[in-house]
């Protein structure tokens, strides 16, 4: 098969496609012909050497079971997806939602069980409370918004341009924030009369972090998902035992095989349902062939796009 190779650490050029052997797979895993795959930050932080890289990059895919008949899949894997083939464990696997293309239902898995996993499992947040997404103009965000939307809550997000905040409104934001203008802490202080939001979700870190705490309203809870602006913060402590607030951070790679069974499990349950409702859709930004994927990770290095960057072999 044909899969994209990380030749030596370095820049998007050091990823080449390279013909390579065929995935082994045992009894209980499922071998997935490739249809597309979506890229993800964390694949340009492996790319370059920052985290260890799996055999092939790719944390999501969509593509047909091998071992059924004509039964189209997506899935949510450890690595493999920017290849013609991909063996992952069966309960890592999702059936495509009736009235998502094939190719698209690959922009959901690693974005909906992160978001599951988070926001909804860890952090319970519920109808008639109050979200801040930022960077919601991202794969994440944009998901983040419509899910956050169909579960009954009102979602502030923040952004970096006028067009990337009229694509939140679009997608359902209440509250629309340019981060490079505006005090979010100060705009959300506003909008809520003082209080705060009850959850925000963070992929910046460090130089957020005392910020984000004090966006929160009493009972509040901080989930962190990245640390795109560093991993190093000074911060007051005070509020936190004042108002009961709640900091916790978790990815999804490292996670059990286990415990990623349990996520798509609930995301099936939980998520599914809405999509099928046309109440989350995909937001794709741009397909590329497999053979461009250095081209698709200067596009997501660049934070030009809104939504999903996928590939397509």
């Amino acid at each position: 098969m044909k899969a994209v190779v990380i030749t030596t650490p370095g820049g998007p050029e050091v990823l080449q496609l390279q013909e390579v052997e065929d995935p082994e797979f045992g009894d209980d895993d499922v071998l997935i012909r490739v249809a597309a795959t979506a890229l993800n930050r964390i694949d340009t932080l492996q790319r370059k050497g920052s985290y260890p890289p799996p055999r092939f990059l790719g944390l999501e895919c969509s593509g047909n079971h091998m071992r059924r008949v004509v039964l189209q899949v997506c899935a949510l894997l450890s690595g493999g997806g920017y290849a013609e083939k991909v063996v992952v464990p069966a309960g890592h696997v999702l059936p495509v939602p009736p009235g998502v293309s094939l190719k698209d239902a690959a922009s959901f898995p690693e974005v909906v069980c992160t978001l599951w996993s988070t926001v909804f499992m860890m952090s319970r947040l519920s109808a008639g409370e109050t979200f801040l997404i930022h960077g919601g103009s991202s794969g994440i965000g944009t998901c983040g918004i419509q899910l956050a939307k169909s579960k009954g809550a009102k979602v502030f997000v923040t952004a970096g341009s006028a067009e990337k905040l009229a694509a939140c409104k679009d997608l359902g934001a209440d509250v629309c924030i340019n981060y490079k203008t505006e005090d979010f802490v100060a705009r959300v202080k506003e909008e809520t009369q003082g209080k705060g939001v009850d959850v925000v979700l963070d992929n910046m870190g460090g130089p957020s972090f005392q910020r984000n705490l004090d966006s929160l309203n009493v009972d509040g809870r901080l989930f962190i998902i990245g640390f795109m602006g560093g991993t190093v913060s000074e911060v007051n402590l005070a509020g936190l035992l004042a108002r009961r607030l709640t900091v916790q951070a978790a990815g999804l790679h490292s996670r059990s095989t286990e415990n990623k069974a349990l996520i798509v499990n609930e995301v099936e349950k939980n998520v599914w349902p809405a999509i099928m409702a046309g109440k989350v859709k995909p937001v794709v930004y741009k397909y590329l062939p497999l053979s461009e994927a250095a081209e698709g990770h200067r596009l997501m290095e660049s934070s030009n796009h809104i939504g999903k960057i996928l590939l397509v072999p």
